[in-house]
């Protein structure tokens, strides 16, 4: 029992370490499209990896933005990956600082209960497991697999490690990355690495930024429908347009393209006794109803056959379908699997009122 607890700290203790990070998250200030992603959740000593990656581009929509739901429920953004972020010193002052005794230690107060005596012992047997697990740390970059930290190769190079997409780091998807950091020189790519970097996972990140305005719709008639006559909806194609931002790493230089473009509109009425423009329900944008449409059927739109009850309203369902495209700054590219994002407008539907006279 004592060696199952002994080895369950360790791997906690391990997977702090493995995410220790020496940078604070940053953001940009001034609100200019740029920004850094972070893996930020302080945990008391321990918080976890800081990506370098930069995320610009996108542009000002003007409203709040929305993600994207994949169409594809089999896929979704990397939950980590690995990237070159610390130098031979940096590792050596991060595992070295890791020590119990080089923390600032806490001031012991006179124990007042049991309960004080047993959080002391407590404190002593993490330390001791700490001690331990950071000298495992200290044989393998020191003499085991590197020799002294590659300290006589600093700057020609840096060792990648584990972080965390910061929209997934609760994820237990993102502790995939959690080998040990391992030396790439300067201009060189890990091989046999599926996780690390890559225009790829740049793209598949990328993703998640996207600034999607979210589905609005109009209609005409506005407000309440009439049973048997035509609502023409479509959505403002000045709104709704190609937006893209990009990832990028300034070292290695790699970066990737994510543009997304809205395609179709596909309305679901919300009862069974109404008819679609087209009959599938799904259309282009549509277009905007003018006056010298009165006599046409709308491109996209609905008719009702049957009036609302008293209390009632019919739950008119758009949604937005955006194709996704990424190109890498190698030359790479390719689709993404299309997302989708969804309003729902209650729509009231009044009969027509005549007057029957002998």
């Amino acid at each position: 029992m004592h060696g199952l607890i002994r080895r369950s700290s360790v791997a906690v203790v391990t997977t702090g370490l493995l995410f220790a990070a020496s940078w604070p998250a940053q953001a940009d200030p001034k609100g200019t499209g740029t920004s850094k992603a972070s893996g930020g959740t302080d945990r008391g000593d321990i918080v976890t990896g800081v990506s370098r990656v930069q995320i610009t581009g996108g542009g000002d929509t003007g409203e709040d933005t929305v993600k994207l739901t994949p169409q594809n429920s089999d896929w979704e953004p990397p939950a980590c990956w690995y990237e070159p972020k610390t130098s031979p010193k940096e590792l050596k002052e991060k595992i070295e600082g890791a020590k119990p005794e080089k923390r600032k230690p806490k001031k012991k107060k006179k124990p007042e209960t049991i309960f004080d005596d047993l959080e002391e012992s407590n404190q002593d047997t993490a330390d001791a497991v700490s001690n331990q697990v950071v000298g495992l740390y200290e044989d393998y970059y020191q003499t085991d697999k590197y020799e002294d930290y590659n300290i006589d190769k600093q700057g020609e190079g840096m060792f990648w490690e584990g972080v965390r997409n910061p929209d997934r780091a609760d994820d237990p998807a993102s502790y995939k990355c959690s080998e040990h950091a391992y030396w790439v020189p300067d201009g060189e790519t890990p091989k046999n690495v599926p996780l690390a970097v890559s225009p790829k996972v740049l793209a598949e990140y990328a993703y998640e930024r996207l600034p999607i305005p979210r589905t609005e719709i109009s209609l005409n008639p506005e407000g309440k429908q009439t049973v048997n006559l035509d609502t023409w909806v479509w959505a403002d194609k000045k709104r709704f347009k190609k937006v893209s931002v990009t990832a990028s790493l300034k070292n290695p230089a790699i970066s990737a393209t994510t543009t997304a473009e809205p395609v179709s509109l596909t309305l679901e009425p919300g009862t069974e006794d109404a008819k679609t423009y087209p009959g599938s329900g799904k259309c282009t944008l549509g277009e905007p109803y003018s006056a010298g449409k009165k006599d046409q059927s709308p491109p996209c739109g609905v008719r009702y056959l049957r009036a609302t009850s008293k209390n009632g309203a019919y739950p008119l369902k758009a949604t937005l379908t955006w194709e996704i495209s990424w190109k890498g700054s190698d030359g790479s590219g390719a689709a993404l699997p299309a997302g989708t994002f969804s309003t729902t407008e209650d729509v009231t539907v009044k009969e027509i009122q005549s007057i029957v006279r002998d």
